[in-house]
């Protein structure tokens, strides 16, 4: 899929009204949703605090009669606008392409005739169909039963699918709308849909609009103080003009145009093009950013917390340990392909060198209904059909060399005891080729390991107990396989399980991804905290944490009973949480919000929903994710890779840090005019610039090469720094010194070059109004993160063409005649061109010299809770 189809197809999803309709019609609702007008569109853009400031500045250029400068600010604040509404349009083209994936159909008996109907038309008291495969449409009881197994994980997160059953308790004798059968068939009389249903319930928890971004918060802040700063200057600079006895219009328009100067009007732009950028390359990795801020939002994040199913693991069981009396092996590969090796002492072993694991894996094989076949699909993926458990254990004879098919032509199966929740345990007849019978019973061990079935001696028993008690602790869900040999089958069924000798162990788990680990580690070394939450066991929460670094094995793991009885403790305290329900994954993100964190949660499933929706950042799965998680959260990995949230961060970083770029540029000359402003009458010079000289400079330094500066690549370091306070100001860690600092510098250089010229009797304001902006525009150069490479080329066309402009303004006539300047002579030019290089040099010094951050995994991390 090209990065554009990626885009297109998954760009983004209104949350607001993709929740309603989650609410009144359950997940797989699809019909097209209102659009949001164009009007209201337009106005959630201009109430960005900045966009208000330049509408005020606009504003006040058309009533002086400052025309031109009004149309560029106008044109600015178009532009931001256009490219942020324009990014919500593209969202919402979307949604029809995501939806459809989860609108299936549903098979209903109404007045004893089936039908096939969409399933947002199912109602209570329906009769509905279930076969393999098929997506359960509404919450219903079961009524009949075959083998029916349900895979629920998307709704409680627990990775084994969950057996059903007629008069069953609520856990086996329901069944919920979203999850999917893996095996068997049935009949289900609904009893709940759309709100009432559980995903309806769930859905219904997403309701809360989406705040202020950090960046958004910052921005507020930030327009509100440099609002009621260029006031206040401008006033003095007011007042200063008038006690000289400048005319009062003439220091009315200056002290505008020092207004305008002053405000960095290039700033919406600069965050739009740099979050638009960052969308871009993310989308380039397959990360789709619904809401363009929370690309900037990303950077911020200190806390990542992660469900488990699908996400952290495949969201597929593999053997991964085999265990029999005479030894025990590993088994290599992923997913249900045939590739892998089981090994034995470092040697891989095939069916004539380990007779015992052929014979345990040869009757898991055979006691076993689900079949594995190779995807037509480009990933040529091999996918499971039935229990994906007992898909895992076909998986595992193939990588032995064994085959499905010679097994079951040799020992063709004549009966069986199915699999039920209370026996736990299945059992198969199979006819030899001299007419005897083999039984194969598979099941819990706690259930098989016992005298009453097996023959073995009690020794290996309790060696095989032990062996599955310790790899459960680890996590791992643990099958026994037992078998015998019997002349004729007996007729009385309870005698089939009774006899039987113990082949061995088989320890299956969803594996971590293969990227989990690795980006796990490289949020711990952005400073980031990573979190498990679960609905799974507690054993099962802590064994993955313990792989893939989130946590080790002295960690204790909070779980939703605790939660819900109130003795959990403080909820930021731990890594793990474990058995939690949709509400309580929301109590544990708004706790560690609570405590000063910028909290981003990752998820596929429906019980991920409302926590993705009430973080800061919701990061949702493209492939596996439900329907409910995409419309809940703020960026889709469209390859399901965790890595892509560490490359969604570091672009999220690089966003803040091009703002902070601009900032320190833009202040600067802002400082830097003022200043000149506020010095220059008692220099001599009672009117350093005209109105019209501020405007111009402000035009060249804040237009393009302002908005070139969003464009700077990502600083090599930046993902091995803490990330940011969550409180600190868009201006904190040490940028108003430095802006000050900057001012300064360029101020005296324009000040020291104008005394130079007025001493000599040349034209001092012209000298003033080229040095003033040639020596920002050499801050622009420096301000870039890999000089003397061609990184940014827009950067250097921005300023190479402002830079000639500036020049123009001094010698072309029809500018002279706007701007009141005088020609310089080529001494003059070549002395103004030498001096704006100070800029580049000062600014170079100061990002070497500049305060430093927290050191390297110093970010504030609150104390972990062990187990005791």
């Amino acid at each position: 899929m090209s990065t554009d189809q990626i885009v297109t197809a998954a760009a983004g999803l209104a949350r607001g009204e993709a929740a309603r309709r989650l609410v009144e019609h359950g997940p797989n609702a699809v019909a097209a949703q209102p659009r949001t007008p164009m009007w209201r569109r337009v106005l959630q853009q201009l109430r960005d605090p900045l966009i208000l400031v330049l509408l005020v500045a606009a504003a006040l250029t058309i009533i002086t009669g400052d025309l031109p400068d009004a149309v560029v600010i106008l044109v600015v604040i178009i532009a931001n606008t256009a490219v942020g509404v324009a990014q919500e349009m593209r969202a919402e083209q979307a949604v029809a392409a995501l939806t459809a994936l989860s609108a299936p159909a549903a098979r209903v008996v109404r007045d004893g005739e089936e039908e096939h109907l969409a399933s947002s038309e199912v109602v209570p008291g329906d009769l509905v169909l279930l076969g393999e495969g098929d997506i359960v449409p509404a919450d219903g009881n079961v009524v009949d039963a075959a083998a029916l197994l349900v895979d629920e994980s998307s709704l409680t997160g627990e990775s084994v699918p969950v057996e059903k059953t007629t008069g069953g308790d609520e856990a086996h004798g329901t069944v919920a709308s979203g999850t999917v059968v893996v095996r068997g068939r049935g009949r289900v009389l609904i009893t709940a849909t759309g709100a009432h249903s559980a995903t309806g319930r769930i859905a219904s928890l997403l309701g809360t609009a989406p705040g202020l971004t950090p960046l958004q918060h910052r921005l507020a802040s930030f327009g509100r103080m440099l609002a009621a700063v260029t006031v206040a200057l401008c006033a003095l600079v007011l007042a200063l003009g008038l006690v000289r006895g400048q005319p009062l219009e003439l220091m009315v328009v200056a002290a505008i145009s020092l207004a305008v100067a002053a405000v960095p009007e290039s700033l919406p732009a600069v965050v739009t093009l740099a979050l638009a950028l960052g969308a871009r390359r993310m989308a380039e990795r397959h990360a789709i950013v619904r809401r363009l801020p929370a690309v900037e939002t990303l950077g911020s994040v200190t806390v990542i917390a992660t469900d488990k199913t699908g996400t952290l693991t495949e969201g597929r069981m593999v053997v991964e340990q085999l265990w029999t009396p005479q030894g025990e092996a590993v088994v290599t590969g992923t997913g249900y392909a045939p590739d892998g090796r089981i090994v034995r002492d470092g040697t891989a072993m095939v069916t004539d060198s380990a007779p015992d694991l052929t014979k345990l894996l040869s009757a898991a094989m055979l006691c076993n209904d689900a079949s594995v076949r190779q995807s037509t699909d480009e990933d040529d993926a091999w996918l499971a059909l039935g229990d994906p458990t007992e898909a895992a254990l076909l998986a595992a004879g193939a990588k032995l060399g064994l085959n499905r098919s010679v097994l079951d032509h040799r020992l063709p199966r004549v009966d069986e005891i199915p699999f039920d929740s209370d026996r736990k345990r299945m059992t198969t007849v199979h006819r030899r080729s001299d007419g005897g019978i083999r039984l194969v019973c598979k099941g819990a061990p706690e259930t098989l390991l016992v005298a009453s079935l097996l023959d073995d001696d009690p020794e290996i028993l309790e060696r095989a107990a032990a062996r599955a008690e310790a790899l459960a602790g680890r996590g791992y869900r643990m099958l026994a396989v037992a078998t015998a040999e019997r002349d004729a089958l007996p007729e009385n069924r309870e005698s089939w399980e009774t006899g039987l000798s113990l082949l061995g162990l088989v320890a299956i788990v969803d594996p971590p991804r293969s990227q989990a680990a690795a980006a796990v580690a490289a949020c711990r070394d952005a400073g980031i905290i990573p979190l498990l939450i679960t609905g799974d066991h507690p054993l099962t929460a802590l064994a993955v944490a313990e792989r893939l670094g989130i946590a080790d094995a002295h960690d204790d793991v909070i779980t939703g009973d605790q939660i819900r009885q109130g003795t959990a403790g403080e909820l930021t305290s731990a890594r793990i949480f474990a058995r939690t329900s949709p509400e309580q994954k929301l109590d544990i993100i708004q706790a560690w919000r609570e405590a000063g964190h910028v909290v981003a949660m990752t998820g596929d499933g429906v019980n991920d929903g409302p926590a993705l929706s009430r973080a800061d950042i919701g990061v949702a799965m493209g492939r596996r994710g439900t329907e409910v998680a995409r419309q809940a959260a703020d960026l889709v990995l469209a390859d399901d890779d965790l890595a892509s949230v560490v490359s969604a961060v570091e672009e999220g970083r690089r966003v803040y840090a091009n703002v902070r770029r601009f900032l320190l540029y833009a202040l600067a000359g802002g400082t830097a005019e003022i200043l000149v402003m506020l010095i220059g009458p008692f220099l001599g010079m009672p009117l350093p610039l005209l109105p019209a000289q501020i405007l111009w400079i402000n035009l060249l330094t804040h237009g393009l090469p302002g908005v070139a500066l969003g464009a700077e690549p990502v600083d090599p370091d930046v993902m091995r720094s803490p990330p940011r306070p969550p409180e600190q100001s868009v201006l904190g860690a040490g940028l108003w010194p430095r802006i000050l600092a900057m001012g300064v510098v360029v101020a005296t250089t324009a000040l020291v070059a104008a005394i130079w010229a007025h001493e000599t009797g040349r034209p001092w304001q012209s000298m003033l109004f080229l040095v003033l902006g040639a020596t920002q525009l050499g801050v622009a150069l420096g301000s870039r993160v890999r000089p003397g490479t061609l990184a940014n080329p827009f950067l250097l066309f921005a300023v190479a063409g402002a830079m000639g402009l500036q020049i123009a303004g001094v010698y072309l006539p029809p500018l002279r005649a706007l701007l009141g300047t005088e020609p310089l002579g080529f001494t003059e030019l070549l002395i103004a061109c030498a001096l704006s290089a100070l800029g580049y040099v000062a600014m170079r010094l100061q990002r070497r010299v500049r305060p430093k951050g927290a050191p390297r995994g110093a970010a504030a991390e609150p104390g972990r809770r062990q187990a005791r």
